[in-house]
């Protein structure tokens, strides 16, 4: 019975409504930073851009006071689960309990190493169904991620009622 209660949650009230300013604000960050890891994927033949991307721009601009926004976490959250999800795929095998264990190993070791980022939890999977090489590491992993960390420390800067990132490392 104690269960049942708890699935109908707290009623918290809530969070508070965000401005139509702030909301027009998240809008450009994360079509600036898209458009940037877009651009370059179409101009030099390499991948900037992978899905996960698009969840590190929410977290980016519309929460940047996040712990999981901090450009250690997306960095470093980002560079974890891809390589993890990598060793497994490349050395474990095509399997769904690897691509299990990749997932549930990556969440972990974000966990472990502080550098939790929620959105870099999808990039095992992503792994998996892209059949990913050891060089998706780099491109789009490491320089995507740098590329948005950098267009999110210009321009959450910009605003006067903003101050991006809270700390480094």
């Amino acid at each position: 019975m104690n269960y049942l209660k708890k699935i109908k949650g707290l009623r918290e009230p809530l969070p508070a409504k965000s401005s139509y300013l702030e909301v027009f604000f998240v809008f450009f960050g994360g079509f600036i930073a898209i458009a940037i890891v877009g651009y370059l994927t179409n101009s030099y033949n390499n991948i900037f851009v992978m899905g996960s991307f698009g969840a590190t721009c929410v977290l980016l601009f519309g929460f940047p006071k996040s712990p999981f926004s901090q450009p250690r976490n997306i960095l470093f959250g980002h560079l974890i689960s891809t390589f993890v999800g990598l060793a497994f795929f490349h050395l474990v095998g095509d399997y769904w309990w690897s691509m299990a264990l990749a997932l549930a190993s990556a969440s972990s070791l974000m966990l472990l190493t502080r550098t939790v980022h929620p959105p870099a939890g999808s990039n095992p999977l992503i792994v998996f169904i892209m059949q990913a090489n050891w060089d998706y590491l780099i491109f789009p992993t490491a320089l995507g991620a740098i590329i948005l960390i950098l267009v999110g420390v210009t321009y959450n800067n910009i605003s006067k009622n903003r101050h991006y990132p809270l700390y480094w490392f």
